[in-house]
């Protein structure tokens, strides 16, 4: 069968090669307007951005103006970039456009390719969004392919770190928006947290591009974009909980120190039920029906402080505060909090202060976000690998298009050794030799530690190397870019999202930027510019004959996406190129998939010390390896997707609510149908109907008219009069209410009233969606131990998450038309106002999907706001850091250094 399918292959072409034959009639077309399109002066061809706006208003479709808007782009580019779009980068620009991934090799000019389908898109002007990996190629790209742009007259913006609402909402307002994903998101949910509609910055989501969209979908979807602010005091409910605790018996509690979990028995729960019932913390009810989950998560975090936590081994307490121990390098870890209320759940143990946690104020997945878009679409070198979930959760199709030169690259088959000690020797020979000859060098490794365990060695051999570890740097950019150079040794560890080519004998301009700057003589910098040019090719045709970039890999990445990415890096363009991975039984691959057998095999064979195997069976054997894991984190992803989509269902109907309040000047009949649906709750309650009168609550509805409406009702007289009913007592609540608010109104005027209600409605709805976005993270820690009773916790998930939603809705009801009715103005002043309505103060948090690293957990969090200071009447003074007050730990240190405080005058 596999031969059968091999020769359909032949015959008829994949059908990837299929679908990239379908574009070539498009390319045919663009090409043929090339020689019209030189021929028009600058203002002609900027003319066209107009004419083609006029034609879409006219009634054509983007896919009628699709061969001339992508002629006019190429011929812009040549005139402001000096550089012409390859028949191939046509179309990966059409493969964009269609809201597809596509997959180019490194150096095939993703950039360029972006800006067709950019300019093709910005011309309906709803805004195009381009997304980045970092500030740093947000920035460049915005400068770099925005002279295109602008030359067409379309106006481009960027949004970086640190702009303030009014900057950001200027560069939403631009056709062509370059970001980074993290403030995308962020301005997403910030936007969702404002009082006017002139208060949010983004615009709609009408199509995006993702740069390097497999680190983005993929790999930084694990973890939630989410925005915190600290809690109300609970100190109260700590330390009553924490007196709880040393109440209870071996009998009822389970403790796993392997798995260190620890869980109540029946007899526990019980137990516990009891005792918070005798001390009046559990009001009614079962500790765990919906409506007690909090105290199911205090009683939870209190139980693991005092059974799986341990003073002086997982913890300290010094100057009356709880520090973390390292568990791997017994060191203290200041600064550093668990999250989710368990760090105050130790301090309530220990008796220390208790701070306050913090509370999650909106939050969101990179998987919900850019499904938001109308379009979607994404480049990267390796996407085929994980093209069935690209397909599955976003609906985008992965084409490979051609490169535009044949790959020349050589690959070569693995080699393993036995130890890593063999395997680092093998390597190391290796790089000396290709220094030697002049061959540059690419190493990529797993970690930060096996880059400093590599330069050690290499220093040993007195072999000059430089090593990138810092993420995200404009010196790192510097650094790739001159790692073609012959003879370069560049130890790398994570290629992903570098954004700058390896070009052999280095890169020209990266060169010309450095060596150029300062230099004014038109002349001296023409001399310098032919200089600069010669050497680098002298140094290409060097590192060409020396066999061009050589790629080693120290060991295979769990994901083969990742090994692709360093392989790529060798070979751009047609040129010559060699990749080679070194593994040993001791790397984490190797060692989680079969090593017993395979050393044991190893020595039957009679390999000798320093010696390898080699063989493409090895390679197959690895691939199956690797495809289990990523199969493996694909589940994980769309496990996580599942529960989030509960929420994330109930996140829109909460926010598309809210831009209609903020749309709305009048939401007076919003506020009449609350009113009109809390009193039919409240008469259905106690005066139930078909009930006979003596068994109507008369009291119970007196105190909630009371409580509610604030109103003073004869509800005893009028259930003496004769064939009254629940409808008729229903109509005389709703006339005593109407008349109330309507006399409010009168008093106050109808302007403000409106002012008023559209004001504790924006209000009221965000206190109880911040409380309900509490109960759903409480829940779904609850509801993974349903599974061990048979139930299936996301159904469990997804039904009690409907029910608190419900109740959400119910108890927004009640509090506005409690606070309307009971709520006394007499002047404006006294009027709530949702003018510039500050947002509480937010923190941003994201792990950082390379390193692990969750500032959230860590208390270590990016503070959206100002170093908050001792005294506000002090200036600060960055020189004096005496009148810095309290700079949160990932801000930007004071002093103007540009670094984070943590790294520079805040570290430990």
């Amino acid at each position: 069968m596999a031969s059968l399918g091999a020769f359909a292959k032949r015959l008829f072409g994949s059908a990837n090669d299929r679908k990239i034959k379908a574009y070539n009639a498009r390319v045919e077309a663009i090409n043929a307007l090339e020689t019209d399109m030189a021929a028009l002066s600058d203002d002609a061809l900027k003319a066209k951005t107009a004419e083609f706006r006029a034609r879409l208003a006219d009634g054509a479709t983007l896919d009628e103006i699709l061969p001339e808007a992508f002629a006019t782009v190429r011929e812009a580019a040549k005139r402001t970039l000096g550089q012409r779009h390859y028949d191939v980068q046509l179309i990966g620009g059409m493969v964009l456009h269609d809201g597809n991934i596509a997959e180019m090799k490194t150096g095939e000019g993703k950039t360029l390719v972006s800006t067709l389908a950019a300019y093709l898109n910005a011309l309906p002007a709803k805004g195009v969004h381009i997304v980045t990996v970092n500030d740093y190629l947000a920035k460049r790209d915005a400068e770099w392919m925005g002279e295109v742009h602008r030359f067409l007259g379309l106006e481009v913006g960027v949004i970086l770190h640190g702009l303030t609402d009014d900057q950001r909402r200027q560069a939403y307002a631009a056709d062509i928006t370059y970001g980074t994903n993290n403030e995308y998101g962020f301005d997403y949910l910030r936007d969702n947290m404002k009082y006017q509609l002139t208060s949010m910055v983004q615009r709609g989501h009408a199509f995006a591009i993702v740069d390097e969209v497999d680190s983005i979908l993929i790999d930084e979807a694990r973890t939630p974009l989410i925005i915190s602010g600290p809690l109300d005091d609970k100190s109260d409910l700590y330390l009553s909980i924490d007196e709880v605790i040393p109440l209870i018996g071996e009998e009822d509690y389970e403790f796993d120190e392997k798995q260190r979990t620890v869980n109540l028995t029946e007899e526990g729960n019980e137990r516990i039920e009891g005792i918070l019932k005798e001390q009046g913390i559990l009001e009614e009810g079962s500790l765990y029906d919906i409506e007690n989950i909090s105290i199911v998560h205090h009683v939870n975090n209190a139980l693991r402080a005092h059974k799986m936590f341990q003073k002086d081994k997982d913890y300290i307490v010094k100057a009356g505060k709880v520090v973390i121990i390292d568990e791997f390098t017994g060191r203290m870890m200041e600064g550093r909090r668990y999250s989710d209320g368990l760090h105050q759940a130790l301090e309530a143990k220990e008796r220390v202060q208790i701070q306050p946690e913090n509370q999650t104020l909106a939050s969101i997945t990179f998987q919900n976000y850019f499904r938001m878009y109308d379009k979607l679409s994404g480049m990267t070198g390796t996407a085929l690998t994980e093209a069935n979930e690209f397909a599955d959760i976003y609906g985008l199709e992965v084409l490979e298009i051609p490169t535009n030169k044949p790959i020349a690259r050589v690959d070569e088959d693995d080699e393993v050794y036995r130890t890593a000690q063999e395997k680092y020797e093998a390597m190391i020979a290796e790089i000396e030799d290709c220094a030697a000859r002049g061959q540059p060098v690419l190493v990529g490794t797993t970690s930060i530690e096996k880059s400093e365990t590599l330069s050690e060695l290499l220093k040993k051999k007195k072999v000059k190397h430089k090593v990138l570890n810092a993420r995200y740097h404009e010196q790192e950019a510097h650094i790739v870019a001159q790692a073609g150079v012959p003879g370069a040794i560049t130890i790398a560890t994570n290629m992903a999202g570098r954004g700058t080519d390896i070009q052999l004998g280095g890169n020209i301009d990266m060169r010309l930027a450095d060596e150029t700057a300062g230099i004014e003589d038109e002349a001296e910098l023409a001399r310098k510019t032919e200089e600069v040019k010669a050497d680098i090719e002298a140094k290409k045709r060097q590192a060409l004959e020396a066999g061009g970039l050589y790629v080693i890999g120290t060991e295979r990445h769990e994901s083969r996406r990742i090994d692709n990415q360093l392989r790529g890096r060798s070979g751009r363009q047609g040129d010559p190129g060699r990749s080679k991975f070194y593994l040993s039984l001791d790397d984490d691959l190797m060692r989680i998939f079969g090593t017993d057998r395979m050393d044991g095999m190893l020595q039957k064979l009679g390999l000798q010390e320093g010696e390898a195997i080699v063989h493409p069976w090895i390679n197959k054997a690895l691939e199956k390896a690797q495809q289990k894991v990523e199969a493996r984190n694909y589940d994980i992803r769309k496990n996580l997707l599942k529960y989030d989509n509960v929420m994330n269902d109930q996140r829109r109907a909460i926010f598309e609510q809210r831009v209609e309040l903020m749309r709305a000047d009048d939401v007076s009949e919003t506020v009449e149908d609350m009113r009109r649906q809390v009193i039919d709750d409240m008469v259905s309650l106690h005066v139930p109907e078909k009930a006979y009168a003596e068994q109507w609550d008369l009291a119970g509805l007196k105190e909630d008219a009371k409580k509610n409406l604030d109103l003073d009702l004869p509800v005893e007289t009028w259930a003496e009069e004769e064939g009254i009913a629940d409808e008729e007592i229903r109509e005389r609540i709703n006339a005593a209410s109407d008349r109330l608010m309507a006399a409010k109104t009168a008093q106050v005027g109808p302007k403000l009233m409106r002012q008023v209600e559209k004001a504790v409605l924006l209000q009221t709805l965000d206190l109880h969606w911040r409380e309900h976005l509490m109960m759903l993270d409480h829940l779904r820690q609850a509801v993974g131990l349903r599974g061990y009773a048979q139930r299936d916790p996301l159904n469990e998930y997804k039904s009690e998450a409907f029910e608190l939603f419900e109740s959400l809705l119910a108890r927004l009801r009640e509090d506005v038309t409690r606070q309307l009715s009971v709520a006394q103005f007499v002047t404006e002043e006294q009027a709530p106002k949702i003018e510039n309505e500050p947002l509480p103060e937010m923190h941003a948090h994201h792990a950082d999907p390379v390193t692990g690293e969750e500032e959230i957990a860590g208390g270590d969090t990016t503070t959206l706001q100002r170093p908050v200071r001792n005294d506000p009447g002090v200036a600060m003074d960055p020189n004096d850091p005496r009148t810095w007050g309290k700079t949160p730990r990932n801000a930007p240190c004071p002093c103007g250094s540009g670094k984070k405080y943590k790294h520079c005058h805040g570290a430990l």
